[in-house]
């Protein structure tokens, strides 16, 4: 049984910094590409991040190049994302996602995790 868990978020300041981790099982993890995403309620859920099997390709989006860092330890089968200089906007639930690399079909998502930035 797949199974992605995150932790780390929280409530923190403008300007502040947070790190979400996403631990797997069940899965060979060196075998997936894996991806934060994030939603507010009302609207669709965004891909921020995405970084490969193995670790050497990282893609995100334009609102967080520069502030967010996704990586991914493959010995401890998680994957990070450091977030620095938060902004109120950034506030929404951040989800985990494991796609293998080959079979696409293979997706799986955490439960998600709740980042407010607020003063």
């Amino acid at each position: 049984q797949v199974q992605l868990v995150e932790s780390g978020g929280g409530l923190v300041q403008p300007g502040g910094s947070l790190r979400l981790s996403c631990a797997a099982s069940g899965l060979t993890f060196s075998n997936y590409a894996m991806s934060w995403y994030r939603q507010v309620p009302g609207k669709e859920r965004e891909s921020v991040a995405t970084i490969g099997s193995a670790g050497d390709i990282t893609n995100y989006v334009d609102s967080v190049k520069g502030r967010f860092t996704i990586s991914r330890d493959n010995a401890k089968r998680t994957m990070y994302l450091q977030m620095n200089r938060l902004k109120p906007e950034d506030t929404a639930v951040y989800y985990c996602n494991a796609q293998h690399r080959r079979f696409k079909e293979y997706d799986y998502w955490g439960q998600g995790t709740q980042v407010t930035v607020s003063s």
